[in-house]
């Protein structure tokens, strides 16, 4: 049997090709999948087979695009309430493909819908190989349990301790453990960086595996959940319905200087997608800056929102498209045109150009300790309270999409989150919204303990 997994780093996402004696199964496809096409034709394989094995929420699968392109049939929890054709799977499901197959097992949990799938090939044992976890059983860690309108994240929870005890943990602890996601991922808390696993390791290492009783689970489950994003419940919409394929998105619109600069003057949204360097540098103002160098679909969607559509910014055409095709992994997909020429075209216009300063951790200190400037920590909760600068004020960017911070304008204001990535964000959107004496932090929270400078943890500014 061929088996190989494909990683998304910008979504943190892995998505999975098997295939024997010419038959392929594709499971948790990622929106565009020409790579699925590729690689089972390089095996000589035909895709008959897609396994969604819940609804994703935080990106957009490819799943109908591919089932049309290949005639493969697509197989659901039978709770999915997927309005395409599908094949609705419950426990005991099993499906052949040459001498491997896979059996269905329900495990709901993140989902109510959520399934996972267990893989022999019978070239190699009768015994089961390998399991697909979805986003029930991640590495160091598990799936959510607050992602359905219909039950409470306590209800969820008790249902994702029963489908981990009663199923996934009575499998041998040779099988191996191939989950959807990866570190970095908001549909868990804290997973481990390894791709792949074991049970017997997640046995004995998996915190949530540790916990004994039922009741301590969901206690433990429901606490300090990272921020679920809005655009979530949207993109599980947009999968139980299938999104269109990415070959029906209209051209996008080149436009000038000034008419982007009347644009922005409507309100319109100008995105940025140049490293954040080279934004700090020079910008078009009132612009956002989200780089292509990070997470940029995911903070894009949490930031701006699926019914945004931007203009966008870049410095060539492959950044274009390139995020063009991340932002439809998203769904976002109404752009309203790019920038042709990206800022030199800007420039070589006459217009203005705004910036972002940048300040070193010894010099923020400084002026920290003369009381010359205000700052603004945008990490999440479970880092602020890890450590954080004495005094800062605390607003992760999550909530910018809600609200800028209530902060007074007129007082300089350094922002920073751990690396600088986030912080830029930030500093745009605060730019955007008037705030205009704002810093970036250079090296975020990280450079500031590098430097030896002191911070207070949540239970140290809580004692004093």
């Amino acid at each position: 049997m061929y088996f190989e997994q494909f990683y998304l780093g910008c979504l943190a996402h892995a998505s999975y090709l098997l295939a024997c004696e010419g038959e392929a199964v594709v499971v948790d496809p990622q929106r565009d999948v020409e790579l699925y096409l590729k690689a089972a034709a390089e095996q000589g394989a035909t895709i008959r087979h897609i396994f969604e094995t819940h609804l994703h929420a935080d990106f957009v699968s490819g799943h109908r695009e591919l089932a049309a392109r290949t005639g493969a049939k697509i197989y659901m929890g039978a709770q999915s309430g997927a309005t395409f054709e599908h094949v609705p799977v419950s426990d005991g499901f099993e499906l052949k493909f040459g001498k491997a197959w896979m059996s269905v097992l329900e495990t709901p949990g993140h989902t109510p819908e959520s399934i996972c799938l267990v893989v022999t090939d019978a070239e190699e044992s009768s015994a089961p190989w390998a399991v697909l976890t979805g986003d029930t059983l991640f590495i160091g860690d598990v799936g959510r349990p607050d992602l359905s309108p219909r039950h409470t994240p306590a209800q969820l929870a008790g249902l994702l301790y029963d489908s981990l005890h009663t199923k996934l943990m009575t499998l041998p602890d040779s099988v191996l453990v191939y989950p959807a996601h990866g570190a970095g991922s908001l549909c868990g808390k804290n997973m481990r960086a390894e791709r792949s696993s074991t049970i017997g390791t997640e046995r004995l290492t998996n915190y949530a595996l540790q916990i004994k009783s039922r009741e301590e689970f969901i206690r433990q489950l429901t606490s300090n959940l990272p921020a679920r994003p809005e655009y979530f419940a949207k993109d599980a919409e947009i999968n139980r319905t299938g999104a269109a394929a990415l070959s029906e998105l209209p051209p996008l619109r080149s436009l000038s200087p000034s008419e982007l600069e009347g644009m922005l003057k409507a309100g319109e949204i100008a995105l940025d997608v140049r490293p954040m360097d080279e934004f700090a540098a020079g910008h078009v103002p009132g612009s956002v800056n989200i780089a292509l160098g990070g997470q940029f679909a995911s903070w894009a969607a949490t930031v701006l929102g699926l019914a945004s559509h931007p203009v966008l910014i870049a410095e060539t055409d492959a950044q274009i498209e390139e995020a063009r095709i991340r932002l439809a992994r998203v769904g976002i997909e109404e752009l309203d045109g790019y920038l042709a020429g990206g800022l030199a075209a800007w420039k070589q216009s006459g217009q203005v150009l705004a910036t972002v300063a940048q300040i070193g951790a010894q010099d923020l200190e400084q002026l920290l300790r003369a009381g010359k400037v205000q700052v603004l920590d945008v990490r999440r909760e479970s880092e602020w309270d890890a450590g954080h600068v004495e005094g800062a004020a605390w607003w992760p960017l999550d909530n910018f999409r809600v609200s800028a911070p209530e902060i007074d304008h007129e007082v300089p204001l350094a922002v920073h989150c751990k690396g600088g990535y986030r912080s830029m964000i930030a500093a745009s959107l605060l730019q955007r919204a008037g705030f205009r004496n704002v810093f970036n932090l250079i090296g975020g929270f990280d450079a500031w303990q590098q430097a030896n400078l002191p911070f207070v943890t949540a239970v140290t500014a809580s004692a004093k």
